[in-house]
């Protein structure tokens, strides 16, 4: 299953975009062999101003047909690594071609395009810089490759 990991803004040289890097490329040679990967980035800016309605046209665009679409917002599930894990595992293994991981600009994801999430998930209540959620984001997926080959990574 294609990963994408569609974002408002870009993530420009530094410590956050090594993270990135870094945690997607362990992702590519442990997800591989598990049917997870490779993960495609896209990255949207609207340079119009058309606020959250005009980020949702540009990021829905990025998101494959038929893609199990996954959201990320304040407002979403709070999930365990190995909840999360099991969601990846189970649209793979239901079928699917592809999974979109969509991260909203500084106003969050509009909410026509939440509503048609497959899963909306939280990364707790606090709220994060959009950096460092895509940051956060690679290192779950990573971590769900772990989790699900077994991996010594995750503990409990």
């Amino acid at each position: 299953m294609r990963l994408h990991l569609c974002a408002v803004g870009r993530l420009r040289a530094g410590p956050e975009r090594d993270l990135v890097d870094d945690y997607l490329g362990r992702l590519d040679r442990t997800g591989r062999p598990l049917g997870l990967g490779p993960v495609s980035e896209h990255e949207v800016e609207d340079k119009k101003g058309g606020g959250m309605a005009a980020e949702a046209t540009l990021l829905a665009r990025t998101v494959p047909e038929s893609a199990a679409l996954c959201v990320l917002d304040e407002r979403g599930k709070v999930l365990s690594s190995p909840e999360f894990a099991q969601a990846l595992a189970g649209w793979r293994d239901g079928g699917r071609q592809d999974a979109a991981f969509v991260i909203g600009g500084a106003d969050g994801v509009d909410p026509g395009l939440r509503a048609r999430a497959d899963l909306v998930i939280s990364l707790g209540r606090m709220v994060w810089p959009h950096m460092l959620v895509r940051v956060m984001l690679a290192e779950q997926l990573y971590r769900a490759a772990t989790i699900l080959s077994g991996s010594p990574y995750h503990r409990v």
